[in-house]
């Protein structure tokens, strides 16, 4: 009976795979509409649970997307989804820029090319720790304007912008209903969290909003995410780490949960996030469990904030964000692979999950539950029903325990359930996946030389040939940046001006400067009081440095902090120089257009013999930018320019100074990394491309556990890693920024540092390791086995196996360590235990090596016997990859 049950559900489910799946092949490009009612989306008149991946494409180059696209479907996704960025299509009023890394329609096209849906939330706020949260610095100057809010400026430029989008894509025919991808449309953003700020405004801003959207007859269902008053035919959607509880506003809409935060992002300073995959797991299997019906991956691919895109204030460049695909473009293993298996344990259950209204609910224990979905009609389109023993079903059974694991009873068969994990049943009766039990190979990301010995990259008079070992370099080229005046565009002004008035964030930086007359009394004043002059500013931010007569005095920075600062002065006349600076613009909050930069409120000078010195109101003469920056001696095109000499080899590190090397572009296909882990604070470029900004500061040296445990509720401050080191050491180069040789890099540094020890370096999958014991289940794909759809074999008979496999191009050289027994440990820290198989390393050698991928199942008879009866026996491996290329060349 438990073999014929089963073959009913693989036939069906069967059935359904080939009518879906061959439908959506034959007809993806043809039009087709998308409604929804309370259960899902409907696509082409069929529900669909959706699993979606989030990659914004500005954070990775063009020559990435197709590849990221691959990644995110092989790892189960239906859907891509991305924000628009308004500063980067319009970064002047009426300016459009839809090329290289802000090619929207290029990227939509790529995701429906690969048979994938798209959902863009255009916004136009996106926050998404991106520079002013995405709107453009030209809008605050806008007369009469305040920001996402019931203000008619506000609300003319913002439609202005959704109407260039929605026809845009409507022009190259990117709606489902023109036969394009694009499924679901989002307008604003977590507006629910600022709506109370405005007061009835606000609630008159949503309506505008809603009904702005859906008067531009884009034809496809809109979303408001955390947006409980989304009015009628607006979708409120979902962001949080956990939305298995989230009910949308209506009975006729379906749960849509548009941000799963599968990380978090980082600021400068700060150790680094990490989510754990079992929990990430247990949250995804925990919303579909409850009725939910599409998914997406806040972020599946995180990238880079190139440029100065970055956010905050203060976050770091990298916007890897812990996700399944690493801001290099490799996958984050196990991660990557757990919520593949996880996306296809959902699939298998796809069928009863749309056939269903709602679950049935069965408590199996005080924290432990189970929701049935029964599919009692066939999916083949004849509505035909099938009789009570025909009828299958789909079951997710749940251990809400945060310690302790859980042995529960389900149609009369025993389930043991780990603490905090989701078993799924796709046929009611055989778990095919469980949140906590990872069986996905760990790949350990190894940072390499990019040139061995040598990987320094080289002055121009030492390049050599590529596949020769590069030389250390003994010259950097630098010049200074001068400090104060550099131009005749600069102004004087009476009083203390705003940053981003005057800067429009064409540069992080601005100078103030202001001349300061000491006499011989406040000379014998300081001297007879031991007292020194102090500078008093009520608050700035994000960094700003206090210069005299061209020397650095003092640095600070906070978000919007107060200044004191002892200073020297020598008699007569001498320059103060402020230099304010931002580190990426507010992306969050309300009034977003008077958060402003730089200086505000009082600056005054203490400890003079007459009494303090208020410069708020005194003459001060503004320069913005740095002459380097606007000469553009970064680039390839004008950085012979600039007035660049040799940089001795001994050289004190010094403050504001340009440098400029010159290096070949590494072998192979492995993503490149400058390592700046030597310098201070600044920018770099490679030819011409703005890598972004760098800072060396080092996160606390407390704060990261030993080990970090799954169960239980996730936060931000749970699992952190990297205590004591720098944040971010490593800055990504894109492989199509690269020529063959002579690379120009360019560096600002702020406040010194060694440019003779960066070095390039490649970032490598190297080791993989697996863990995987009898009582893991068997892999996903055997549930498809045509043995087992046929009935001749029942999934039961079939065994957990390891699977490793190295990234395209290269293959298993050697097996580090393989045990079949009670092994010990974790990646990279493997050891023997009690009961080991003398087999074990022979016959995973066998297996795999010389292999790019290979399967070791998990049982007895695969290593020769049982080494230790009546004990569970796991099998560890740990194995390295190598590029097949250099064995193919050590081979000749």
């Amino acid at each position: 009976m438990v073999v014929s049950e089963n073959r009913a559900f693989l036939r069906l489910f069967s059935l359904y795979l080939f009518i879906q799946f061959s439908v959506t092949a034959a007809n993806f490009f043809e039009p087709f509409n998308v409604t929804y009612d309370h259960r899902a989306l409907i696509i082409d008149g069929k529900r669909r649970m959706l699993i979606s991946a989030g990659i914004h494409y500005p954070r990775a180059t063009p020559q990435m997307w197709p590849d990221l696209i691959a990644k995110s479907k092989e790892g189960g996704a239906d859907v891509v989804e991305s924000y628009t960025f308004w500063n980067g299509h319009e970064p002047v009023r009426g300016q459009y820029n839809f090329e290289g890394m802000y090619d929207l329609v290029k990227f939509v096209k790529l995701v429906g090319d690969s048979g994938l849906y798209f959902l863009l939330r255009i916004g136009p706020y996106v926050c998404a720790e991106w520079n002013f949260g995405g709107f453009p610095v030209w809008l605050r100057d806008v007369p009469g304007i305040e920001f996402r809010t019931d203000n008619e400026p506000f609300k003319r430029e913002m439609q202005r912008f959704v109407t260039k989008i929605v026809d845009l894509l409507r022009e190259e025919q990117l709606f489902s209903w023109q036969g394009g991808p694009i499924i679901l449309l989002q307008i604003e953003n977590e507006y629910g969290n600022m709506e109370s700020s405005y007061g009835q405004k606000g609630k008159d801003y949503v309506k505008w909003a809603a009904n702005m959207a859906l008067g531009l007859g884009a034809g496809v269902p809109w979303v408001m995410c955390k947006q409980t008053d989304a009015p009628g035919d607006i979708i409120d959607t979902c962001n949080s780490y956990y939305c298995d509880g989230y009910k949308p506003n209506s009975p006729n809409k379906p749960t849509i949960w548009t941000e799963n935060w599968d990380g978090w992002y980082t600021s400068w300073g700060e150790t680094l996030p990490h989510r754990p995959v079992e929990d990430l797991a247990f949250a995804v299997a925990r919303f579909f469990q409850r009725g939910g019906s599409l998914m997406n991956y806040y972020m599946y691919f995180g990238g880079t904030n190139f440029g100065r895109t970055s956010g905050g204030p203060f976050y770091i460049t990298s916007y890897d964000y812990d996700a399944p695909i690493d801001e290099y473009g490799l996958l984050s293993e196990p991660k990557w692979g757990h919520l593949k298996d996880l996306h296809a344990a959902i699939k298998l259950c796809e069928h009863a999950l749309v056939a269903a209204d709602s679950p049935q609910y069965m408590k199996l224990g005080p924290k432990q539950e189970a929701h049935v979905y029964w599919d009692n009609t066939q999916t083949n389109g004849l509505n035909t029903t099938l009789s009570e023993s025909q009828s299958t079903c789909s079951a997710f059974l749940a251990n809400i325990d945060e310690h302790k694991a859980a042995t529960v009873t389900f149609r009369g068969k025993s389930y043991s359930l780990p603490p905090w994990s989701v078993s799924i049943l796709p046929d009611c009766r055989n778990t095919a996946f469980n949140t906590a039990k990872v069986g996905a190979q760990t790949s350990m990301k190894l940072v390499e030389d990019a040139n061995a010995p040598s990987p320094k990259i080289s002055a121009p008079e030492l390049i050599m040939t590529k596949n020769e070992v590069s030389s250390i370099s003994d010259t950097w080229m630098s010049v200074n940046e001068p400090i104060g005046i550099w131009s005749v565009n600069n102004f004087t002004f009476q009083g203390v001006l705003e940053h981003l008035n005057v800067t429009k964030d064409t540069s992080d930086y601005l100078w103030h400067i202001n001349r300061i007359y000491v006499s011989d009394e406040d000379i014998a004043f300081w001297e007879e009081n031991q007292v020194s002059p102090t500078l008093v500013i009520d608050s700035i931010r994000d960094v700003l440095r206090v210069f005299i007569n061209g020397q650095l005095i003092g640095s600070i920075s906070g978000h919007w902090v107060k200044v004191v600062q002892p200073l020297q002065f020598q008699q007569g006349y001498s320059d103060l120089i402020l230099l304010s600076q931002t580190v990426g613009l507010q992306n969050y909050g309300a009034f977003l257009e008077k958060d402003g930069a730089g200086i505000r409120g009082q600056i005054k000078l203490t400890g003079f013999k007459n009494g303090d010195i208020d410069l708020s109101e005194a003459s001060w003469t503004y320069q913005v930018g740095l002459m380097g920056e606007f000469q553009k001696i970064f680039t390839i095109e004008e950085n012979e320019k600039a007035g660049w000499t040799e940089l001795k080899l001994d050289a004190t590190p010094s403050t504001f100074t340009w440098y400029k090397a010159y290096f070949d572009t590494p072998d192979g296909t492995e993503p490149v990394a400058l390592d700046l882990g030597s310098m201070g604070k600044g920018q770099a470029w490679v030819n011409s491309q703005h890598i972004g900004r760098y800072w060396n500061l080092v996160a606390p040296k407390d704060g990261c556990p030993e080990t970090c445990d799954y169960r239980g509720a996730y936060n931000s401050n749970k699992c952190r890693t990297n205590c004591g080191k720098p944040t971010q050491t490593w800055y990504h180069v894109p492989r199509s920024w690269l020529q063959e040789s002579n690379n120009l890099l360019v560096i600002f540094e702020e406040t010194g540092g060694n440019p003779f020890d960066i070095s390039v370096k490649l970032r490598v999958p190297r080791i993989l390791c697996a863990q995987v014991s009898e009582s893991h289940y068997q892999p996903l794909q055997q549930w498809l086995h045509p043995d087992v759809i046929d009935g001749k074999v029942s999934i039961n008979d079939m065994r957990p196996e390891v699977h490793l496999q190295c990234k395209d191009g290269h293959i298993i050289s050697s097996i580090e360590f393989a045990s079949y027994g009670t092994p010990h440990g974790s990646c990279q820290n493997f050891s023997e235990g009690n009961c080991h198989s003398p087999n074990s390393v022979s016959v995973v050698s066998k297996a795999c090596e010389g292999r790019n991928s290979c399967f070791i199942e998990v049982s007895n008879s695969g290593f020769g016997g049982d080494p230790c009866r009546g004990v569970l026996k796991t099998l560890a491996v740990q194995a390295r990859c190598v590029s097949s290329s250099t064995i193919g060349v050590s081979q000749l």
